[in-house]
Formats: structure tokens, sequence, C-alpha cells
């Protein structure tokens, strides 16, 4: 199971433009070269999804923004700063029936001004364990329901025995995803499997001081407990999570990761990967396999 979006490296809309007018016009030979009308169309369509992917890399800013400072756009998401407007999701139920936990979304904003917000997706698994003593109700992870979303940035945490309310992380971060207990009856090996902790995948810094928190900054796995209170990175800081696997045998996380070796704060390919292992019975022991 992978972490990360899938990202491209075209930001500039007159290329994009030039590019399409230019294979438009090689089109009119259609009959004379298919196969340059063919490729035509291929680049095209690979520059609309890149557009479209671009608000994922944006994230938003740490920092006003001026005119001066966003002469180039990303489409679809207006400019703006650490201050901005948002939205609740729809509620999660968890194992626990007096803890609820609610997604915060970013309000974005189109050029014509119309609003969109991103809503509550989850990660499900069409090949998972569902077997005699392994049924885990199409979860990446048994006892574990991943929910991500568009511009997710904090997770309201409600418990209502105590009446009590408030969000995971003081301030917005870019969560790619977050690890919750499942309220489906999942087993492992015969053992029902009740979790009583969140994991975090999350962008929560400016790293590469770019001004911007998103995507192209370090990736960080956290973890909280059951009372939604931060406990420890279980990957060092100075890594940038990629992907992860599941060994139901040991009911181990192996968690890869990219060394920023060079201390910039980016991801590059060139780097290193290790690979670490995360307890799930008990998150507190972790270790580096590789």
């Amino acid at each position: 199971m992978y972490f990360s979006f899938d990202t491209c490296n075209y930001h500039s809309n007159n290329f994009y433009l030039s590019t399409t007018f230019y294979f438009l016009s090689l089109s009119k030979n259609l009959f004379m070269n298919y196969r340059i009308f063919l490729l035509g169309f291929i680049i095209i369509s690979s520059l609309i999804a890149c557009r479209s992917s671009l608000k994922y890399q944006k994230g938003f800013a740490v920092e006003s923004t001026s005119e001066e400072d966003s002469k180039e756009e990303v489409t679809g998401l207006h400019k703006d700063s650490i201050t901005f407007e948002t939205r609740p999701g729809s509620v999660l139920l968890t194992a626990y029936s007096h803890i609820r936990l609610t997604p915060v979304y970013k309000v974005n904003y189109k050029k014509d001004k119309s609003s969109f917000v991103g809503s509550n997706s989850f990660m499900r698994s069409e090949e998972s364990e569902n077997t005699e003593g392994n049924i885990w109700n199409n979860h990446i992870m048994p006892g574990f329901e991943i929910v991500y979303g568009f511009n997710m940035l904090n997770i309201s945490y409600s418990e209502f025995r105590n009446n009590k309310q408030k969000n995971f992380f003081e301030k917005p971060v870019l969560l790619r995803a977050l690890y919750y207990p499942s309220n489906t009856s999942d087993t492992l090996n015969f053992k029902p499997i009740k979790r009583n902790l969140y994991i975090a995948s999350v962008y929560n810094e400016d790293t590469n001081k770019d001004k911007y928190i998103n995507q192209n900054d370090l990736r960080r796995l956290m973890l909280f407990n059951l009372n939604g209170e931060f406990q420890k990175f279980l990957i060092p800081e100075n890594y940038s999570v990629t992907k992860s696997e599941y060994d139901p045998e040991n009911d181990l996380m192996f968690v890869f990761a990219k060394l920023d070796e060079n201390g910039n704060g980016s991801r590059e390919d060139k780097e290193p990967v290790h690979v670490f292992w995360i307890d799930l019975k008990d998150p507190s022991k972790t270790g580096r396999q590789f």
C-alpha cells in the first residue's frame, strides 16, 4: 500500500496550451500519418491529467501571499495563507462508541469564486485476508480504517463521556491519511483485533522552505494515543515516508522511507531508502530493518 499520489512535473499553462495547439494542427494530417496524431493525443491527455493533479501538489501557503508572489496560480485553487476557511467532513465511527472523529477540510475557491471542499475517502483492499481466522473486512491492515481526502488539514476529536472536543493538531497540516480504530469486527489469526491508537501520515512542516506545506516536503508518520494525544514520530523526522507493507504473522507494519541525506527538506530520487518496522501491538517498539 502506497501513501503517496503520483505527481507530475508540468507547471506552465503556456507550455500546456502551446503543446495542445501544436498537436491539434498535426491532427489535420491524420490520414497521412495517424501515428503522429496518436502520439499527440496521448501527450495532451497526460498534460490534462497533470494539470488536474497540480492541485494536490500545491498544498497551502504558510505565510500571506501577494499578487506579485502569485503570478503562476495553480488551476482550481485560490491563493491563500495559513489562515483560511474550513469545513467538516463526515463523522467517522470508531471502535469506541464514545469516541467520534471529524476530518477538517480546507475550503478551496475556483477562479469563478465558487467553492469546493474535499470529502472523506477510504483506502480499502480487494485482496485483503478473508479466510477462516482472518476477517479484515477489506481493510489494508486488520482493525484499522484509513481515511484520506483532498486538502484534509486536521482531525477533530470528540469524547462524549466527558464532553471533550479538541483537534489533533494545533496548526493546520496536510494530512495524507489517518489510520484509526475500525468499528467492524476484524480478526487476526482467530483473535479479535481492536486498535487503541491513531497513526497519521502527514506533511506537518515546510521542510524545504518554499513557503508551502505540500507534497514536496518530508512526510512524517505520527503516533497518537486513543485520546488523540501526540506520542511520538514513528519514523525519524529526517526521513520521508514513501510506502508501507503489512506482516500479518507478526502484526508488524513495515515502512519504507527516504533519508533526507543532504538536509534540504525534500525527497530526492538518488537518496537512500531504509525500511523500518512498527509493532502494532505496542507501537512504542520500533526499529530499522534495512
